[in-house]
């Protein structure tokens, strides 16, 4: 009488304890979609929320992101560019007198040797009427993020940025 009792109670608690458990599989699966996507990686992002959304259909939030990035994808990767490549610190950063290309070369060299060769930042000048010729760049910097380093040239020479997934564009205002 005992075992069936416990029998009854296994069959009873058997499929709670597994939906319990896909339920966990498929938050799992959302939490590394949001840490893909977090580091620029919609291919992954979507087939983690995909994988949520086979364990647990009715997962809104996977649901939500699958359509985010499949819309945003692009986005995304120039997002994960701008944070890899704006977190690098560089020790001295030194430009006196320097047109916006020399500057951007200097930039790119200190980024080059600050992470030993691992990041060579490809930075694209889009200036069709060369106004950007003319405009004079000085700063001396220490221990200062890339970001922080554009920020200033952007603010000296007129310029803005834009991050693609392969390339930092720097055009005139």
């Amino acid at each position: 009488m005992k075992t069936l009792i416990v029998l009854a109670a296994l069959a009873i608690t058997g499929p709670v304890a597994l939906a319990e458990t896909a339920a966990e599989k498929a938050e799992a699966y959302y939490r590394k979609g949001l840490a893909a996507e977090k580091a620029g990686d919609p291919s992954t992002a979507r087939a983690a929320y995909n994988a949520a959304l086979t364990l647990r259909p009715d997962h809104a939030n996977a649901r939500y992101r699958a359509g985010q990035v499949k819309i945003n994808a692009a986005s995304i990767k120039s997002s994960a560019t701008e944070t890899k490549i704006g977190s690098v610190k560089i020790p001295v950063y030194q430009v006196e007198d320097s047109t916006v290309a020399e500057a951007i070369q200097v930039l790119s060299l200190a980024m080059e040797k600050a992470t030993e060769g691992k990041i060579a930042p490809n930075f694209v000048i889009d200036d069709p009427k060369e106004k950007l010729a003319e405009r004079r760049i000085s700063m001396q910097l220490k221990n200062i993020p890339v970001k922080e380093i554009l920020t200033y040239i952007h603010s000296q020479a007129g310029t803005k940025a834009r991050y693609d997934e392969y390339a930092v564009v720097i055009k005139p205002l």
